[in-house]
């Protein structure tokens, strides 16, 4: 399995723009043969809590088609992040387009306390991707909570996947646990953040791929969009950037 996590600079609320610049960087997944791009948390709005209420969409809106699209025509799974409703309140979720199947979303469980103003907790059937290898899914915060990567690990799940929005000092705890979950699950571990302003703050990008025991395969910087591309069988890792910060 090639496995890509893409590092964004997304345009607060402007959904029409980050879907363009989504595009770009999934091109960019497909030439490197990719099975599966993942992208940072809330990555189709921003990490803006106070307008998710507004920006909030359904994974059948026609703005996001394209994913669908693209999902079929190149055999490649999507994982795009963006605030969802149900009858119950407002998630954060990732939505993943599947070639020719039905899209599934993933729902953040574990909310941070500065969310909880905004977002309920998202319960969710999808927890682990039933491919090869088989992947756990989790957004930001999660990462954070050690039952989160213990029932990952119980469920079999050998690649833990974490869509995240972190500061350029938050980031750097992320990749302390990410390091520690890799190690102590025996799980390759990847991680998707995004760079820019988020909520009014600087997020710290540093994307990066670990294997088992915990090294570090690959790791973007904290200034460019990019890919970087891990494939599960030959641990080799394909690092590259957009020419843009």
């Amino acid at each position: 399995m090639k496995i890509c996590v893409a590092q964004t600079k997304p345009v607060k609320g402007d959904i029409t723009y980050n879907i363009e610049a989504h595009k770009s960087l999934i091109h960019l997944a497909i030439s490197q043969n990719a099975d599966t791009i993942i992208f940072p948390e809330l990555s189709i709005t921003g990490y803006e809590p106070t307008l998710a209420d507004s920006l909030a969409a359904t994974p059948d809106d026609s703005r996001l088609e394209v994913f669908q699209t693209l999902s079929n025509a190149h055999q490649i799974t999507i994982g795009i992040g963006i605030p969802t409703r149900s009858l119950t309140g407002l998630h954060i979720s990732m939505v993943l387009y599947q070639p020719q199947a039905p899209w599934q979303v993933y729902s953040k469980k574990y909310l941070h306390a500065d969310e909880d103003p905004f977002f309920i907790s998202g319960d969710n059937t999808l927890e682990v991707i039933r491919n090869a290898p088989q992947a756990a899914l989790s957004i930001c915060y999660e990462l954070s909570v050690p039952e989160h990567a213990q029932h990952a690990s119980a469920l079999g799940a050998n690649l833990y996947i974490s869509s995240v929005a972190k500061t350029v000092k938050g980031v750097i705890t992320a990749i302390e646990r990410l390091t520690e979950i890799a190690r102590t699950y025996v799980m390759d571990v990847v991680m998707s953040n995004c760079i820019g302003l988020c909520d009014e703050v600087e997020c710290g990008g540093r994307s990066s791929v670990w294997n088992k025991q915990g090294v570090l395969l690959g790791q973007l910087d904290a200034i460019h969009e990019g890919i970087l591309v891990f494939d599960t069988d030959t641990q080799e890792v394909v690092v590259q950037t957009l020419k843009t910060a």
